[in-house]
């Protein structure tokens, strides 16, 4: 989440499987299988022989406790950066199915074991062989640790090698989630024999087995990286050096694109794209996420009138996602449950039971009285949902104070000991498989949201039986419930999809870039992305 508190996967704030995304009982599934290209918004042109630098310019840095730790990153700009250095296992794929990465390929004996072949020939940027050892130890470490990833890998009872190339994990019982989880970076794996001797400070020091190694950063001014030697395909990856600049103005990221000096950028405002229009050698495209906006209702105050279900379920109704999602975001988001709605197996966000209310109920309405909606200013879509939702509000009676703070303020107003907001907007990471996210709705095992989330024990009920469900009409059917619980109680409730702007010079770089993305990495394949040659 960016900027709205916590944990996995979104940026400074909250953020974020196996949707028929896990393989098959007793099957095999073997590297090299090519998703259809209508998965893409571009693909690298092949045509392009060249070789050299790239510059790309990024928003903010990666700031996290754990230092450099991967293992306990917290945010999608985290994964996106030390995705050039780390691998896990297992990837995604354009359409949301996982791959095989590190392992070459599994196999899944039962519900609840998996057996990885890993892959020859992978080294660490040392030089030193991939081990069972290291993978082994890396999803010990991650498990012991208090990582707020780790709940991610479900119910893990041990992690074994059982062969001199194969690793097996056995489950308590039946997590469906669990290949998807796998495939993000905090699961990726760790050169345990230099971690272990001391030789390597992981907090301080990057060392995998990716397409790239750092050669030098400065925190919240730039990322150097060089070309990985040990890498399997080093002599494919184009890209000889990367640096990757923190430009917090997206004005000036937008003149970097413009006069050339940046070749690939980000953007937080969707305005961004038409203000390209008409620059030569320049695109500007919009990726969908599983990411999505929320809206918090502080019901854990007693003094509120939030702390009354009938009056939360109210303000939902009195709430129009088409029209934030068309105002606030320019048409580039979508209407969403918790499940996010852009993945397989997500509820249908119109059949929710705010969205079928005939009306708000006028007398909850009018106990809402005046409430303060906290936004943080980092992110200019924000401040426009909030805006929409306050409009909206206001329509049904309800008067909405807009409170902007910076994000460490806001953080600490809404995600602190002591929450001080009667609404809060963030966003999650959406992951890859449908029920992931829901886990946050449990402030017992989310931990950021006890504070302002009262537990529901009906709903963490629905979310363990949405875990363990094999995809399929069943499960479909229990996250359809578990959305519309989500709903009803109406305490911190999805918005909108939030959509991801990258621009890029078209005679600088020949991308590839999914249509959709799960983890927030908006650096996904660049190391297959083609560069023209020098003029």
């Amino acid at each position: 989440m960016r900027r709205s508190a916590i944990i996995v996967g979104c940026s400074v704030a909250l953020s974020a499987a196996v949707t028929s995304c896990s393989a098959p009982a007793a099957t095999d599934t073997a590297a090299g299988q090519k998703a259809p290209k209508s998965g893409y918004l571009a693909t690298s042109d092949a045509s392009f022989k060249g070789s050299g630098p790239l510059t790309v310019q990024l928003d903010y840095d990666t700031v996290e406790a754990g230092g450099l730790d991967p293992q306990t990153a917290a945010t999608a700009r985290s994964w996106s950066i030390e995705s050039l250095v780390y691998e896990p296992l297992v990837t995604i794929g354009p359409k949301f199915e996982v791959e095989p990465l590190l392992a070459s390929s599994w196999k899944q004996p039962s519900a609840t074991e998996y057996v990885f072949t890993l892959r020859k020939g992978v080294k660490f940027g040392n030089g030193r062989a991939l081990t069972t050892a290291d993978v082994v130890g890396s999803l010990q470490r991650l498990l012991k640790s208090k990582a707020a990833y780790a709940a991610q890998l479900g119910p893990v009872k041990s992690v074994t090698a059982s062969g001199p190339d194969q690793v097996t994990v056995r489950l308590t019982k039946a997590y469906t989630p669990f290949l998807a989880a796998l495939a993000n970076t905090p699961a990726a794996i760790l050169p345990m024999k230099e971690i272990d001797d001391g030789s390597l400070d992981i907090k301080k020091e990057m060392l995998g087995t990716g397409p790239f190694v750092v050669k030098d950063h400065k925190q919240d001014q730039y990322w150097n990286f060089t070309r990985n030697t040990s890498y399997r395909d080093a002599e494919n990856v184009r890209i000889s050096d990367l640096k990757i600049e923190i430009v917090p103005q997206e004005a000036a990221r937008l003149a970097a694109l413009r006069n050339g000096s940046a070749a690939f950028v980000n953007f937080n405002n969707i305005d961004s794209m038409d203000q390209l229009t008409g620059t030569r050698d320049a695109e500007a495209v919009s990726q969908t996420n599983s990411d999505f906006y929320y809206l918090i209702q502080n019901s854990k105050n007693p003094d509120s009138p939030l702390a009354d279900q009938k009056v939360r379920f109210a303000l939902n109704s009195a709430l129009n996602r088409k029209e934030i999602a068309s105002v606030a975001l320019g048409g580039q988001g979508r209407p969403t449950g918790v499940t996010p709605s852009v993945l397989p197996g997500a509820c249908d966000p119109a059949k929710l039971p705010a969205a079928t209310a005939r009306s708000a109920d006028p007398a909850a309405l009018k106990k809402a009285g005046t409430l303060r909606l906290a936004v943080y200013t980092s992110e200019p879509a924000v401040g426009q949902i909030a805006q929409v939702i306050q409009q909206q509000l206001a329509k049904a009676g309800v008067t909405v104070k807009i409170e902007k703070y910076d994000d460490t303020t806001f953080n600490s107003k809404v995600f602190g000991a002591k929450p001080d907001f009667d609404l809060a907007i963030g966003w999650f990471a959406g992951y890859v498989d449908a029920s992931m996210v829901s886990r946050w709705w449990n402030p017992v095992q989310a931990g950021f949201s006890s504070t302002f989330l009262n537990d529901d024990k009906t709903l963490d009920a629905l979310i363990d039986d949405a875990g363990s469900e094999p995809a399929g009409a069943d499960r479909t059917k229990t996250l359809a419930e578990l959305c519309a619980r989500v709903d009803s109680g109406a305490q911190m409730l999805p918005l909108v999809t939030r959509p991801s702007v990258v621009g890029y010079r078209t005679d600088r770089v020949s991308p590839t870039l999914r249509a959709a993305e799960g983890y927030g990495n908006i650096l996904r394949d660049i190391a297959h992305y083609t560069l023209p040659d020098a003029k």
